[in-house]
């Protein structure tokens, strides 16, 4: 005889534990959000590999709620300066990123822009937080005169009472990685509208309507070099970076997270 779930008796759901090896960083890894989850797990593959190579003892604790020790946080910087290897970028390497990015290296470009903010709050429901921005977003791209309609409804940012707008932004005015979207130049991204994604950034996820874009005053590439190079620099880390923490990855089992969903875990 075959026994069966009675229809009217919820199925437990199924828990996913957040693990590096043998340290356990969260009883449940649907609790925290996915930059969340990738940035623990990331540090603990750097804290066990820098226990490895004898830069911290075996007995520092195990990071708390996402807090590593501070003897970790050296320990992981000495381990990233011997193993990240970055080369330094040439003139013609820099000459060639400069051609086909001036623009990003323009003085006092702007875009007027207003959002939609789905705040991440200790607490939330990050999956259905997503499916509400998910639903919010489709909603806009097919009515976009409803944006502030919707912003007004459903905004978690004080620019919700004016429709969600934001005014003239600069890259400078924004946490980095909403920057990095809204200053896109990506064909998909440098227009004006509402864009075709949701931007995460260290505040939750925004739907984001760019109203209109000042390119800003063109510069040469004498007077930006320095700041090419930097570019340069930083993706080459990124890079060196990801290779490392797949070789980390495959070193010690990591569960309750896909680390390749991120080009640089520690970075989002």
């Amino acid at each position: 005889m075959h026994s069966h779930t009675p229809l009217n008796e919820a199925v437990p759901p199924v828990v996913a534990t957040l693990r590096v090896g043998e340290v356990v960083l969260a009883d449940d890894a649907s609790a925290l959000s996915d930059a969340e989850c990738r940035q623990r797990a990331s540090l603990e593959l750097l804290r066990q590999a820098a226990i490895e190579d004898g830069l911290l003892p075996a007995d520092d604790p195990a990071p708390q709620d996402g807090v590593i020790s501070e003897a970790a946080a050296e320990a992981i910087d000495t381990w990233l300066d011997r193993h990240l290897k970055v080369p330094e970028p040439d003139e013609a390497s820099c000459r060639r990123h400069f051609a086909a990015h001036a623009s990003q290296y323009a003085i006092g470009e702007r875009v007027q822009a207003r959002h939609i903010l789905f705040a991440v709050t200790p607490g939330v429901d990050v999956k259905a937080l997503r499916l509400r921005a998910e639903q919010a977003l489709l909603d806009v791209r097919s009515e976009p005169r409803r944006f502030g309609e919707v912003a007004q409804l459903l905004s978690n940012c004080p620019s919700s009472a004016q429709g969600g707008d934001l005014g003239w932004l600069s890259a400078q005015d924004c946490a980095p990685e909403f920057a990095r979207e809204l200053f896109a130049k990506d064909e998909g991204s440098a227009n004006v509208g509402v864009l075709p994604r949701l931007v995460h950034s260290r505040f939750g996820l925004h739907v984001v309507e760019v109203l209109a874009r000042d390119p800003g005053q063109a510069q040469p590439f004498e007077a930006v070099q320095a700041a090419v190079a930097q570019s340069l620099r930083q993706q080459a880390w990124v890079t060196a970076l990801r290779q490392a923490m797949q070789l980390l990855a495959g070193r010690w089992e990591v569960e309750g997270v896909d680390l390749d969903a991120a080009d640089s875990p520690l970075l989002q």
